[in-house]
């Protein structure tokens, strides 16, 4: 028990805790969607897209999320037109956009004299958050799961079956920016926690665990959304009592998780395939 509470009686620890938690949560309901609708490279984009946003934010002295938020939108609407308006696949566009405005952002932290610290924007800096960055973390993950979970069904048409949410007259192009908007929305929060390179993994592991273990999307939700607390909780615990990054430790855990995952799961992991075929 000593070794639970002990990282406990630290304000940072138990911030960060909360934090990194609030932030599992959203990026997992959000998750389901990326693995469902096959968007798994488009939070890539989104999240490489924010740091010219963030470096031109302190340039002007505005917010760091509000920076974010532009490009990372920014970055989503570009890839939409550009796939509208040339024969290449979704793949390669998403590719260029998103190493491009990553680019552009290395260039300007290169240039432009600063205190920003690439490190702790590229893989987070959980433990060090402050007060005013806690709460607008907190705001934007109420914003983002209230609105997942009050229209998850449309959400769900859509990311299934846009043709039959069109025929049925379901707003599909409302639903498709709302999810966008969400991401990034979402990417802004948890920069702050895993950072640019590591927000990808949670925003794709938790929901890819919870459909190899269920078929039922409700079910899905709540386990790629406990999946991810717990990794944040453990990942914070591993990084205080090992010394090791907080966000890496945090995806760490989520990778162990989905390989016990891959091998274990009652339906689709290789155990069962295994003894289903042999015992055909």
């Amino acid at each position: 028990m000593e070794y639970i509470i002990a990282p406990l009686e630290y304000d940072f620890m138990l911030k960060a805790i909360i934090v990194s938690s609030l932030v599992g949560v959203v990026c997992a309901l959000l998750s389901c969607f990326m693995v469902l609708k096959r968007w798994s490279l488009m939070g890539d984009a989104v999240s490489h897209s924010v740091l010219p946003g963030v470096v031109l934010a302190y340039v002007i002295g505005i917010p760091f999320s509000i920076g974010a938020f532009i490009f990372g939108l920014g970055g989503v609407l570009g890839i939409g037109y550009i796939k509208q308006k040339v024969r290449l696949n979704d793949d390669a566009v998403i590719g260029i956009v998103y190493t491009t405005l990553f680019a552009l952002g290395l260039v300007l932290v290169s240039r432009i004299p600063s205190n920003i610290d690439l490190m702790h924007i590229l893989f987070g800096y959980v433990l060090g958050i402050s007060d005013t960055d806690a709460w607008q973390v907190g705001l934007i993950a109420a914003v983002v799961v209230g609105l997942i979970l009050a229209l998850r069904r449309s959400l769900l048409l859509y990311a299934f079956d846009p043709a039959h949410a069109q025929a049925i007259r379901l707003n599909v192009p409302f639903y498709h920016y709302l999810l966008l908007a969400s991401l990034a929305l979402t990417v802004v929060a948890s920069v702050q926690t895993v950072g640019i390179v590591l927000v990808v993994a949670m925003l794709i592991t938790p929901g890819a665990i919870a459909h190899l273990w269920t078929d039922k999307f409700d079910r899905m939700l709540a386990i790629a959304a406990g999946v991810s607390v717990f990794a944040c909780i453990a990942g914070a615990y591993s990084s205080y009592y090992f010394d090791v990054s907080t966000g890496g430790a945090m995806v760490l855990v989520l990778g162990v998780m989905f390989a016990l995952t891959f091998i274990a799961a009652p339906k689709y992991g290789i155990m069962a395939r295994f003894y289903s075929k042999k015992h055909a």
